[in-house]
């Protein structure tokens, strides 16, 4: 019985790094500047180096691309993703996608083999297509941020150090995309033990009293949970 040749496998890390501007939830892409798909949007992401572990692959290239510390952000798995012909450099190209939350983030600079990066919303990404596979792990790294919010505390690593309780329910708002009641989410977020604490310092608002200002809990999960709403008319 003859044997089939063994087959090399290429492995890679790529990434969806979200934050919100303006009130959107955005999301970074790239233009590709080599083949395949030169021209093409594109998640960034690269090959795994030498003696790296895939989160080192992760860190390193969400530090080329953003010059973030992965340390500072939260950084998780979101899939491993194997179809046979999901990249056409090679033939059997495995990657694990990674999720990266993130307040406000500066403009991008592009990569080694990007022609440009940018920050654009989620819904238009969706609408126009990513190359390779990159619309499927675009989707499901959305909505795993999306339940996450529900059973975890990771809402408050969209916020700035200090907050306000609006703008963590805006976090909500983007990333769900509902509206959400002000005094229930108010409530809910402060009643739920190690969600939120106070910080003690007021920031000055122009149509009313002052804001009180809030920072992280050391709470990992919510309890209770906070259960998205369905969308209006769904």
């Amino acid at each position: 019985m003859s044997r089939r040749p063994r087959q090399t496998v290429a492995v890679t890390a790529d990434l969806v790094i979200l934050t919100i501007r303006g009130g959107v939830l955005c999301v970074l892409v790239v233009e590709r500047g080599n083949d395949p798909f030169a021209g093409q949007l594109a998640l960034p992401g690269g090959f795994l180096r030498g003696e790296e572990s895939l989160d080192e692959t992760a860190e390193r290239e969400l530090a080329e691309e953003t010059g973030l510390d992965a340390k500072n952000l939260h950084l998780q798995q979101v899939g491993v993703y194997s179809a046979p012909d999901r990249d056409p450099r090679r033939p059997r190209v495995v990657t694990c996608a990674y999720l990266a939350i993130a307040p406000d983030l500066p403009l991008p600079a592009a990569g080694t083999d990007a022609r440009a990066a940018h920050w654009l919303p989620v819904t238009g990404v969706q609408r126009s297509g990513l190359a390779f596979d990159h619309d499927e792990i675009l989707r499901d790294a959305v909505e795993l941020a999306r339940t996450e919010l529900q059973f975890r505390t990771i809402a408050t690593a969209f916020c700035a150090d200090e907050f306000t309780i609006g703008e963590l329910r805006e976090v909500y708002e983007a990333v769900w995309g509902v509206d959400l009641d002000k005094p229930n989410f108010h409530r809910k977020v402060t009643e739920s033990a190690g969600f939120v604490e106070p910080s003690g310092a007021k920031r000055p608002s122009p149509n009313g009293r002052p804001a009180a200002l809030y920072r992280a809990g050391g709470a990992v999960t919510l309890s209770p949970p906070m259960m998205r709403p369905r969308p209006a008319g769904s």
